[in-house]
């Protein structure tokens, strides 16, 4: 078989469209792929955004029935009375002490702390009688 002979100018020519065709491959690929991120993200958002509103319509269908709730005199006494410590005449309020975040830590850290000491004690002890049982051999 005799193999044809290609010229100089076709090399040139298959170079040169051969290039700016995979170039523009390239190119295609590439903006194809930005846009699919683009448009994923915004499939995100939209869905983000649509939960952030059903809470707030339920956010304000609980804010219009506590309107409603608060137009009735006997409603906004007790809120009152519970709330803001109001009371009837001749009733006593007792307010109770709720334990606030700065109770909680110090809670916290000497339960922290009890943890430590016990676990340092017990590994006191654990020393003490393994040499005591090691000297006795």
């Amino acid at each position: 078989m005799k193999k044809k002979k290609v010229s100089k100018s076709s090399k040139r020519r298959l170079l040169i469209f051969g290039s700016f065709s995979i170039i523009m491959i390239v190119y295609f690929f590439m903006t194809l792929s930005i846009y699919g991120i683009k448009i994923y993200n915004l499939k995100v958002e939209e869905k983000n955004l649509k939960s952030e509103l059903n809470d707030m319509e339920a956010k304000e269908n609980n804010l219009k029935t506590e309107i409603e709730k608060l137009k009735d005199d006997e409603y906004l006494a007790k809120y009152a009375r519970e709330n803001f410590q109001y009371s009837k005449e001749g009733e006593l309020v007792f307010q109770l002490k709720e334990d606030d975040e700065e109770n909680k830590k110090q809670i916290e850290k000497i339960n922290i702390d009890t943890n430590y000491i016990l676990i340092g004690g017990t590994t006191v002890i654990a020393i003490v009688i393994l040499y005591t049982l090691k000297k006795h051999r």
